[in-house]
């Protein structure tokens, strides 16, 4: 399913988005250790799939998260580091996503990256995830209002 464009109400973290994906270094090593730590074995598979730009940025805004929900379970921490897994089905480098937030689902590649939390969901459930993780990926259940204030911060 396709989501409405957002280019206009969220210039701001879309701005934001573009300058940090022009970089390709890896998260910091603390930051991967961290992140790994908070994963299931087949998370981190997933996790290690995702490019250095969103593997930085999930782990920041699951670092928000953490601060912003002092009692997140370890599978919530998992769903907001994961929380764009999905993205790495539609293989878009930073300027193929800026097109597909411009101009929408109009190829296969763009709506998969439209879909990215649902196919992140399938993903995760394939890799064993907690339900809970799988459930705040598809932008559901009792955190994801958190998640989504993180990831627009």
């Amino acid at each position: 399913m396709s989501k409405p464009l957002h280019v206009l109400t969220r210039p701001h973290h879309l701005a934001a988005r573009l300058l940090t994906s022009l970089s390709n270094r890896p998260p910091e090593v603390a930051e991967e250790v961290w992140a790994e730590s908070s994963l299931l074995p087949g998370e981190v598979i997933l996790w290690r799939q995702m490019s250095n730009q969103d593997r930085r940025h999930s782990a920041k805004v699951a670092r928000r998260f953490v601060l912003a929900r002092p009692s997140a379970s370890r599978a919530e921490i998992a769903g907001a580091l994961l929380h764009d897994v999905g993205k790495i089905e539609c293989r878009l480098g930073t300027w193929g996503r800026v097109a597909a937030s411009v101009v929408g689902s109009r190829t296969e590649r763009f709506r998969l990256y439209h879909d990215h939390e649902h196919i992140g969901s399938l993903l995760a459930d394939v890799a064993g995830s907690d339900p809970a993780t799988v459930e705040l990926i598809d932008e559901r259940g009792p955190a994801y209002a958190t998640l989504k204030s993180c990831d627009r911060a």
